[in-house]
């Protein structure tokens, strides 16, 4: 028998267009790449949307559009917002 249940958090990866969520923590070990994403807002708590899966993954953090690589995508993990 199935069980229905809810995803609450995934990857950035997962989400389709128009999902969002609250950033809980980016899993990079890359120092380089963490700081980068740190400068351009991509922190703990911020709100996150997904604008554009293809070509290139385009996501909105306050009021500013970026683009995202799919590995950068895969290590960022977000709290899903359901409306």
């Amino acid at each position: 028998m199935f069980t229905p249940f809810r995803v609450i958090g995934c990857s950035l990866e997962l989400l389709g267009v128009g999902e969002q969520g609250i950033i809980s923590f980016c899993k990079i070990e890359d120092e380089t790449i963490l700081n980068k994403l740190i400068s351009k807002g991509i922190i703990p708590g911020k709100s996150i949307i997904v604008q554009q899966r293809f070509p290139s993954l385009i996501i909105k953090v306050e009021n500013t559009s970026l683009s995202v690589d799919i590995e950068t995508a895969r290590a960022i993990y977000i709290r899903i917002i359901h409306h």
